[in-house]
């Protein structure tokens, strides 16, 4: 059965009516405006034609209105615009705390040129004061932008009295209209603005396509340059096709206007009054009266927005806060709002549609009821009980294995806080970032000790099983040692899942700890919100063999015995993205133990040695630097990376632990011109069961590979060099 569409505000359908309208300009009619055929005189009475609806639609005139390629551009235009044409006569913008970031970001750039900002508070309920507005102008101040409804609450604002404070001041105003346009009435001599903005597809047009409207006798100073397009405003040929579409939507929303409101309305009180019967505690956002018709913000107290859409699965909706390991990220809005933290955090918007019916909102409202229920907090938790239906367990959690570390900046901070043991039994401690610790019991043994677990990186919870143990064990390996045995961590969410899947998780280990040749004699458990597993492995030493990330000297060779990729791959693999032959190969690479790379290495003097797992290669790679006192080269075309990584990076599915990553190793790293910000991206990429990184003597690097392969290690890599300490850790080539 098709998911339920709840969330309108981020985007709409192409009408069919709309759809229709468009078609003859996709085959038949493709001339360029410009030109002075017939083909061109058509497809230029039909864009004028389009602007005649737009402008009624607004009820203004055509020539007030500019085509652009969306609200973005549209709202950078009116903004930039003024700023550069205007900016002889002042400096001051005024804007609310509340705005989209295609005025918020617009206004920092602005800042950063020298204008002057100024972020307006709004009430409990979302409103700007006209009053407010009128106390922040001063004789620098040259444009007011106010959104005319948010589109994450829905609360409208005063933009009539906020128009009439500006003009009185003779100040310009602008005000993005994206998200009421087809919800509620838009008639700019109603409002009294200067400059509005459309996007297309948020009225049920395509997206690419927008308007800006500019009152008569406005100057802007042009954003495109090129030929004179659009009356001169606006360069570059017009896009027809969504511009026809454009106009036939503004012409349903000027025919149609109180039908499809009393409709919004209809569907999304009904959604409302449905969550405040079963949950007479929710919040919801906004003002109460003032709002638009489709918007219904709702906290959910003391629950996790992102817990409960991933359960949602055939329910669309939008979170309000994202909560990771270290933060909870609540939207700018709810925060100007004051929305108190343990509702912020369980907000969901959900948004109706021209096309949602009641049997929609019921099945919904059945959904939501379900999911919040079980994961609400009660006296006796209630275990699920299922039959064997296939799980997806990346849906169960926020982040994705090693990638849910928290911040290496955060954890140096605390660390050094931390004092040292001072037991000189102690071999290896917390003071060299090493993989594991090391505790000597005599001249000939020492215990070498580690712990890891995660949150789901895989779907199938046997193989989530098996990809955690590897993990843990990668930890042993590359400290030198052999493991003797393990006890398992357990969070579970015994009132999300059913208890096969964590009897699954616990075979997929042990047929891990099988290969390695040891045992899981035992373990602890928690219920937990989301599904964590992993092993404490406790392993032997000799005291004089082991290996640490430290001891990295100037001509090594640095090899890496597994491709990266794995956080990336991770994250499309929870995000729809990765195909069958993805997940695969995914799978296969983080299901490979480390051991036949350790039993190599014994027959090498290594000088370093780490295992490359959630603060990435370079992070790793940064440690073993840092605590050898040397710097590394690394060749990024040597670097092996898993299939479709560099699409998918390039794409944008980028985890949020390799963005920090990046952001904490970008000091120590001195990047060629050449390498691409994906490329700095994917050698920061947060992994999972990664592969060690050696450092051994340069002249013994090709007999070592030759080795690893032998043992079937087939995917080892020298990417690079140690050098002599300079201005930088590290050093990235092409």
């Amino acid at each position: 059965m098709q998911p339920v569409y709840l969330d309108y505000n981020a985007t709409t359908p192409i009408d069919p009516r709309v759809a229709e309208a468009m078609l003859p300009f996709v085959h038949e009619h493709f001339g360029n405006p410009s030109s002075s055929h017939p083909f061109g005189i058509t497809a230029k009475q039909a864009v004028e034609r389009a602007r005649r609806q737009v402008a009624q639609m607004l009820r203004c005139g055509a020539d007030e209105v500019i085509f652009t390629s969306g609200g973005t551009e549209s709202n950078n235009y009116a903004v930039k615009g003024v700023a550069f044409a205007h900016g002889k006569r002042g400096n001051h913008i005024i804007t609310s705390s509340i705005e989209h970031p295609a005025i918020v970001e617009v206004c920092r750039h602005l800042e950063r040129k020298g204008f002057r900002v100024t972020f307006l508070p709004v009430d409990a309920h979302g409103l700007v004061s006209p009053e407010e507005v009128e106390r922040a102008i001063n004789p620098g101040t040259i444009l007011i932008t106010v959104m005319h409804a948010n589109n994450e609450v829905g609360t409208v604002q005063p933009i009539k009295a906020i128009a009439e404070v500006a003009h009185r001041h003779g100040i310009l105003f602008h005000t993005d209209a994206a998200q009421s346009v087809g919800k509620i009435p838009v008639h700019v001599d109603d409002l009294g603005v200067d400059l509005l903005t459309i996007a297309g597809h948020k009225l049920y047009a395509p997206k690419g396509v927008g308007v800006l409207y500019v009152r008569s006798g406005v100057e802007l100073e042009k954003l495109i340059h090129g030929a004179d397009h659009e009356r001169n405003w606006r360069a570059g040929t017009e896009n027809v096709i969504e511009i026809v579409g454009l106009g036939e939507a503004c012409a349903m929303v000027h025919e149609n206007l109180p039908a499809y409101h009393a409709h919004l309305k209809e569907m999304r009180d009904r959604l409302e009054a449905a969550l405040r019967e079963r949950f007479p505690h929710v919040r919801f956002n906004g003002h109460p009266e003032r709002r638009l018709p489709n918007t219904c913000s709702v906290g959910f107290r003391g629950l996790e927005a992102n817990t409960i859409l991933s359960e949602l699965s055939d329910v669309a909706a939008s979170a309000g806060a994202a909560c990771h390991s270290d933060r909870v990220d609540v939207s700018a809005v709810l925060t100007a709002m004051g929305v108190p933290m343990e509702y912020a955090m369980g907000t969901i918007r959900f948004s109706t549609g021209r096309f949602t019916s009641a049997a929609e909102i019921d099945r919904a409202v059945k959904r939501i009821t379900e999911v919040v229920e079980r994961l609400q907090p009660r006296e006796a938790m209630v275990p699920v009980i299922s039959e064997r239906e296939p799980i997806r367990l990346t849906q169960y959690t926020h982040g994705l294995g090693c990638a849910c570390k928290l911040r290496p900046q955060l954890l140096e901070e605390v660390l050094r806080r931390v004092p040292p043991p001072a037991d000189p039994d102690v071999l290896v401690g917390v003071d060299t970032s090493d993989d594991a610790a090391v505790y000597r019991i005599d001249h000939s043994t020492a215990i070498v000790q580690t712990v890891d677990f995660f949150t789901p990186v895989v779907d199938n919870p046997f193989q989530f099983g098996v990809v955690a143990a590897v993990n843990s064990l990668s930890d042993i390996y590359a400290m030198g040692a052999k493991p003797l045995f393990a006890l398992s961590i357990v969070g579970f969410p015994s009132n999300r899942l059913p208890m096969w899947v964590l009897e699954e998780i616990l075979k997929g280990a042990q047929s891990v700890a099988a290969d390695a040749g040891i045992s899981v004699i035992g373990g602890h458990t928690v219920d937990d919100t989301e599904p964590k597993f992993g092993l404490a492995v406790t392993g032997t030493v000799h005291p004089g063999r082991i290996l640490k990330n430290v001891g990295a000297r100037p001509g090594d060779a640095l090899v890496l015995t597994k491709p990266i990729g794995t956080g990336i791959l991770s994250t499309a693999l929870k995000q729809g993205m990765l195909d069958e032959s993805g997940s695969e190969a995914l799978f296969r690479v983080m299901a490979t133990l480390n051991k036949g790379a350790a039993e190599v290495m014994e027959s090498f003097e290594v000088h370093a040695c780490t295992d490359v797992t959630g603060f990435g290669l370079l992070g790793h790679l940064l440690e073993m630097m840092k605590g050898s006192g040397v710097s590394g080269q690394v060749r990024a075309s040597a670097v092996p990376l898993l299939p479709g990584v560099l699409d998918l990076a390039t794409g944008g599915v980028i985890p949020g632990g390799t963005q920090n990553n990046h952001d904490y190793t970008a000091p120590y790293v001195a990047y060629e011109e050449k390498i691409s910000a994906v490329q700095r991206l994917f050698l920061n990429d947060a992994q999972t069961s990664g592969g060690l990184l050696v450092s051994l003597e340069e002249e013994k690097a090709d007999v070592f590979l030759k080795a690893l392969e032998a043992k079937g290690v087939a995917s080892a890599s020298k990417i690079g060099v140690v050098i002599p300490e300079g201005s930088h850790k590290i050093e990235v080539r092409e």
